[in-house]
């Protein structure tokens, strides 16, 4: 064909270099057309051929393929293809010619891994597995690989020298490598300890006080870990944090399906009696305590009188205190609450007192783990508790206010 136009050309009386000048042309131009035409014929046409018969197909993976133009970044090798195949057409630029669109393919075929590992992660998410065992950080060494290797083989094309040969002579700067992929290793690491020990799944609640986090994991990559705050903000934290330091995951208890009450009410100790008679047959009225009440009355006077107590001084033998009476109560009140949890722990302690009074400590589980509704349920107990304690003649320990100071001023 070169022959061909350049006998054609020379019938107009072109000299030898103008000829060969044009034929040039006329041959870029000709290869030009046909890369643009074979690319908008995959593009156009093959590929929507392609992307009807994806959408009719009732498997997900290729719509996710597709989705992610995985096939699209395919088409772009034609162009070079066709370039390669011509070069020998231009003896004088051939070898660089066939060197720059092979480095141009390599480039291309590097794209189209990283999309395709973007598929890989994208259709694994589809699975209720993705959740317990993210291959995010796994894909992204993946690419990091396939970004080095792609480096050293177009470097190998340009320099006409081996891939092999540029990968032995990288070995020597491997301590150089180590230093610059340091992060990078220490994240894939981190990323199989917690994905192999289970220590941390997308969708846990975790809380790291130290870096302001405490919400749900949204991401598990290879270098950061990304988490939403209750507040909405977004926290990323490095992946190698959660295997070098502690962290507290809430998913026990979100398993378990009870979550934990454990707060205290401060007890006037000035308020702590034994119960007389009046108070004694004012609580026989108060359901709760009834059969406490019946209990350790027959229980008291048995153990009084077989031990001969005098019980003109309450001191000697044994006799019911406010605040024992008041912690039965709680307890029944707690076992007969629908809403706290009765296989879980379930108790009513007293703490050490100190200057603030005698800490009353209620520990137990809600049946609901949802936050709002854990919040509500907790209010709810120490209202009712809050608001019967005076009921027992018993009052709640506070540091004065200025409402206080005024009264006794006055």
């Amino acid at each position: 064909m070169i022959k061909f136009l350049e006998k054609k050309l020379s019938t107009y009386g072109l000299s030898e270099g103008l000829t060969v000048f044009a034929v040039n042309a006329i041959m870029i131009l000709l290869i030009v057309f046909i890369s643009v035409v074979l690319y908008f014929i995959a593009k156009k046409i093959i590929l929507k051929m392609l992307a009807k018969f994806i959408h009719k197909s009732k498997t997900k993976w290729d719509d996710i393929l597709l989705k992610n133009k995985v096939i699209d970044r395919m088409i772009y090798i034609i162009p070079a293809v066709v370039i390669h195949a011509f070069a020998p057409i231009f003896p004088t630029f051939q070898v660089w010619i066939q060197r720059i669109s092979l480095c141009y393919i390599v480039f291309i075929i590097i794209l189209v891994l990283d999309k395709f590992f973007d598929t890989l992660n994208d259709i694994y998410n589809t699975f209720k597995a993705s959740k317990a065992r993210p291959i995010k950080g796994y894909l992204q060494v993946g690419k990091i690989i396939v970004y080095a290797v792609g480096i050293i083989v177009i470097a190998g094309v340009l320099m006409n020298r081996s891939p092999l040969i540029l990968i032995g002579s990288i070995g020597a700067a491997s301590a150089v490598l180590l230093l610059i992929f340091q992060d990078s290793i220490l994240g894939f690491v981190a990323g199989i300890q917690l994905t192999s020990n289970n220590m941390l799944q997308i969708g846990d609640w975790i809380e790291i006080p130290k870096y302001g986090v405490d919400g749900d994991v949204l991401e598990i990559s290879l270098h950061t870990v990304k988490v939403q705050n209750w507040d909405k903000t977004i926290v990323t934290i490095p992946t190698y944090a959660l295997v070098s330091e502690s962290f507290k995951n809430w998913k026990g208890m979100q398993e378990a399906g009870g979550r934990r009450i454990k707060r205290s009410i401060n007890i006037d100790m000035n308020s702590i009696k034994f119960c007389d008679e009046e108070m004694l047959e004012r609580f026989d009225h108060i359901n709760f305590i009834q059969d406490y009440l019946k209990r350790k009355k027959t229980e008291i006077q048995s153990y009084n009188k077989e031990n001969i107590v005098n019980e003109i001084s309450k001191v000697n033998g044994r006799h019911l205190t406010n605040i024992g009476t008041f912690r039965a109560y709680i307890e029944n009140y707690l076992k007969n609450h629908p809403r706290i949890s009765q296989e879980m722990t379930l108790m009513v302690r007293q703490l050490s007192p100190d200057e603030k009074g005698l800490p009353l400590e209620i520990y137990v589980f809600t049946n609901d783990t949802a936050w709002v509704n854990y919040e509500a349920i907790q209010a709810d107990i120490f209202d009712h508790i809050l608001a019967v304690i005076s009921e027992f003649d018993l009052r709640i320990f506070q540091s004065p206010t200025g409402e206080d100071l005024k009264k006794i001023t006055n």
